[in-house]
């Protein structure tokens, strides 16, 4: 990582006032989200600011948290004077980290079983990650639903939409998937031990075990110069 990912400016800008934050990683930019920070994406440039309305003393607790935020887990960070103090905040495994981690189990498994185990956390019908996020959807969109302006009914339709049709159609998928690898009780060919043992109709005299190529990730070349890439 480069060393300027882990570097971030925090003050109150001079021209409109508000409490910016510039620089940083994407772990960052999660630390500062989690902090009330809003993210603003523009062409030329990616910063975060506060929400908007805030009182002067509101502000200045949520900048003095994300900074002890930051520096307590490494980084960087060049701020205004008022913002910079001895507090720091531990930091925990988040939620999303935890999900995250599902992918870890995957990458790192051997056998089907390994495979459709970690899965489970994501399919299981009653508090599998799935399940939980189309309540999360689904109380959005209640609460959208009541707040009163013109294009709060759309935001949720848009939900219970996503949550029921599009959300639907990957859990389907990704039971399918689960239930299939839970059904072959067998070992990832590219994944299994290697005793080192070279057998005797080794085609490749420098072998110097039994395991076969890695699967390749590139096409052809002609079949990427005849049909493309697919997507």
């Amino acid at each position: 990582m480069a060393l300027a990912d882990r570097l971030l400016t925090l003050g109150r800008d001079l021209h409109s006032g508000e409490v910016l934050a510039r620089g940083g990683d994407p772990e960052a930019h999660s630390i500062l989200e989690r902090t009330g920070f809003i993210p603003v994406v523009r062409l030329h440039e990616h910063y975060h600011r506060l929400p908007t309305g805030l009182e002067a003393a509101e502000e200045a607790r949520l900048a003095v948290r994300a900074v002890a935020r930051l520096k307590a887990v490494g980084y960087h960070v060049s701020c205004d004077t008022a913002f910079d103090t001895e507090y720091r905040e531990p930091h925990y495994l988040t939620l999303g980290d935890q999900v995250a981690a599902i992918a870890d189990r995957i990458r790192h498994a051997s056998t089907t079983e390994e495979a459709a185990d970690a899965l489970t956390e994501l399919t299981a019908a009653h508090d599998g990650v799935l399940d939980a996020l189309h309540e999360v959807l689904a109380a959005t969109a209640d609460f959208c639903q009541g707040l009163g302006q013109s294009a709060d009914p759309h935001y949720a339709r848009r939900l219970r939409s996503l949550a029921t049709e599009r959300l639907g159609v990957i859990a389907s998928d990704l039971r399918g998937i689960r239930n299939d690898l839970a059904d072959r009780h067998g070992p990832h060919p590219q994944r299994t031990a290697c005793d080192g043992d070279v057998p005797d109709a080794e085609r490749e005299a420098s072998a110097v075990c039994a395991c076969p190529p890695p699967l390749s990730l590139v096409p052809s070349a002609p079949a990427a110069a005849v049909g493309g890439l697919r997507r």
